[in-house]
């Protein structure tokens, strides 16, 4: 019987790379059927701590609250190295220590970033399209861009600090410069271990495919129009975030994204203090099945 496995991303470039892989027939699976859905970060957030889809994108600061409904999968990871979400307001404005300011929701990692960072902002949430207009008439002073936003903002804006700034500043009692944590997926944790196992091994092959044959993909979602940005602007922001380290967690990543889940815990923002690899799919099973 085939099983259908709902996967909901986000509608991000490097999101719908890794699922048209899938979609064209360019990964098999055997005995699912995976049908996606599109939806912003933060409503892919709200949905996980619902219990909506089978396999969803989430920001990785969300994980905590939901390490048990949902397993930490091991590829389409988005991480910044130099580079990441962006504060923005008007050129020429100052920031009061207590500026209004629209994030993209309140389980992002930015959003967690931003308020150990700026504890005094008064904060508002919105889709992360609405951001940059916001910003732009006023209705808040300034705002956090993220997915391709950070390449294509209004020249009427500035940057007032990465929020990759600030994460090296939060982390800089480490010895090594940590990539800092974005965006992962997580599975149901009811979904039977065997067939666990064979959607991850799906998805890091689909992600790994779509690495691989960029020049080939990239054309084909574009001619389609499913992607917001031109080829240019496409091909810069793949270079950031879709990628050879996004195929496979590194030790280097999970790290990181400890280290994240430690700056929560620190400052009140989750219960329990966990370690990543702790809520991964136990793959090994099926090599020590085989024995």
């Amino acid at each position: 019987m085939i099983k259908d496995i709902s996967v909901a991303h986000s509608p991000d470039a490097d999101d719908i790379f890794m699922y048209y892989a899938i979609k064209f027939g360019w990964i098999d699976i055997d005995g699912a059927n995976f049908s996606n859905i599109a939806d912003d970060i933060e409503t892919l957030n709200q949905a996980t701590l619902k219990g909506t889809y089978d396999i969803c994108a989430i920001s990785f600061a969300l994980y905590p609250f939901v390490k048990d409904d949902y397993a930490l999968l091991k590829t389409a990871v988005s991480f910044g190295e130099g580079y990441g979400p962006k504060l923005i307001k008007k050129k020429g404005t100052s920031l009061k220590r207590n500026f209004k300011v629209a994030l993209s929701g309140e389980f992002t990692t930015n959003a967690l970033l931003f308020k150990i960072y700026y504890p005094d902002a008064r904060i508002t949430y919105m889709n992360f399209l609405d951001i940059e207009k916001a910003v732009l008439d006023g209705t808040v002073d300034a705002g956090v861009l993220i997915h391709e936003s950070i390449l294509t903002y209004n020249d009427e804006l500035e940057v007032e600090i990465e929020l990759w700034d600030i994460w090296k500043e939060l982390t800089v009692t480490e010895n090594e410069d940590l990539p800092l944590p974005l965006g992962g997926m997580c599975l149901r944790r009811s979904i039977p271990l065997h067939d666990a196992i064979k959607y991850e091994n799906a998805l890091i092959k689909a992600v790994e495919v779509a690495n691989k044959n960029r020049k080939t993909l990239a054309p084909m979602l574009l001619e389609k129009g499913l992607i917001r940005v031109d080829a240019k602007t496409l091909d810069k922001y793949l270079d950031l975030y879709a990628n050879d380290n996004s195929v496979l967690l590194s030790p280097i990543q999970y790290k990181a994204i400890d280290k994240l889940f430690e700056l929560g815990y620190k400052h009140g923002f989750y219960q329990n203090l966990i370690k990543s690899e702790d809520f991964l799919i136990p793959s090994e099973y099926e090599e020590l099945r085989s024995r």
